[in-house]
């Protein structure tokens, strides 16, 4: 029975047991374990089934914009076997489909390197923000190439996670250095080009990424500094915000004041607390997007959903 199967507990365990594997894709692969454990009788109890499944997993994570999109396009999937003429048949058909996505997903990533690998050249000076496997893709690519550039990564405080892309770009034998997030304004003047990835890609083509994506962004611009964002297409996700407070991980505590406290505040863990995890960059700050569909403009995005979501 469905109610027998932790579908948090297997998310997490996919995201635990391969480093590789991205929130939308562990998504649906948990939902595809679900509907093969599951027997519902009526399309109804599947559905719902379905549908009660992603709003446990979005719940579960502080971070469910690139989950929400790998649940959105499990739901499109299942709209999608509404000419089913039983629940076995939708079962079987959602399956396939889910089955179909979590193997193609590396295919998307090396689409995306594919189509953005020309735009890293000899001798060119790169800045990257935190760690993301797409871009490392691009990057794994390019010196496969034989391509000679050099590497700037940001800290990315509070996580530190530009410190893994450092790690992995030193194993490929490009130069690299680590500075600090607040130098990314001090090595503008040096940098080619900036990379991010992405947790999502909104309609109006803007980026939410981990946080301080948006203050390079704007660096980026003012300094003339072109900045290419990657992401598959299963991150287009259908949200329109118009400011960092309209993202759904906005919380009203995040970085308030406060009444005076009685002890000593311990700032470090404060920090990890009350600071957000993810900004919004709007889409005037990007100059291409590199996609598995090919190299876009910001504004091609919302093509893409319309496609994906009226089909």
């Amino acid at each position: 029975m469905a109610s027998t199967f932790d579908i948090v507990q297997h998310y997490n365990s996919l995201m635990r047991g391969d480093t590789s594997i991205s929130a939308p894709v562990a998504a649906v692969g948990s939902l595809v374990k679900l509907i093969e454990k599951q027997r519902a009788t009526t399309m109804l109890e599947f559905t719902m089934i379905v549908r009660t499944a992603c709003e446990e997993l979005k719940k579960a994570t502080n971070n469910s914009i690139s989950l929400s999109a790998g649940c959105d396009v499990f739901i499109q999937q299942l709209a999608r076997t509404s000419h089913a003429q039983s629940v076995d048949e939708c079962r079987e058909m959602l399956i396939k489909a889910g089955s179909d996505f979590v193997q193609g997903a590396g295919k998307c990533r090396d689409n995306v390197a594919e189509f953005g690998s020309p735009f890293v050249r000899d001798d060119q000076t790169v800045l990257i923000h935190s760690y993301s496997r797409v871009l490392m893709g691009l990057l794994r690519r390019a010196v496969g190439q034989n391509k000679r550039f050099r590497v700037y990564v940001t800290e990315s405080r509070p996580d530190q996670s530009g410190l893994r892309a450092a790690a992995e770009l030193q194993e490929l034998g490009v130069p690299c250095k680590v500075v600090l997030d607040s130098a990314v304004g001090y090595i503008m003047a040096k940098v080619d080009m900036v990379l991010v990835g992405a947790e999502g890609v909104v309609e109006s083509g803007g980026l939410i990424n981990k946080i301080g994506t948006y203050q390079i962004a704007i660096l980026a611009k003012a300094a003339k500094k072109p900045l290419y964002a990657l992401a598959e297409s299963f991150k287009f996700v259908r949200l329109y915000p118009l400011s960092q407070y309209d993202l759904p991980t906005y919380r009203s505590d995040l970085l308030a004041f406060k009444d005076k406290p009685k002890d000593a505040t311990d700032w470090q863990a404060e920090i990890l607390k009350n600071n957000p995890v993810l900004d919004y960059t709007p889409p005037e700050y990007i100059t291409l997007l590199f996609t598995d569909l090919g190299v876009m403009t910001p504004s091609g995005v919302s093509d893409e959903l319309i496609k994906f979501y009226l089909d």
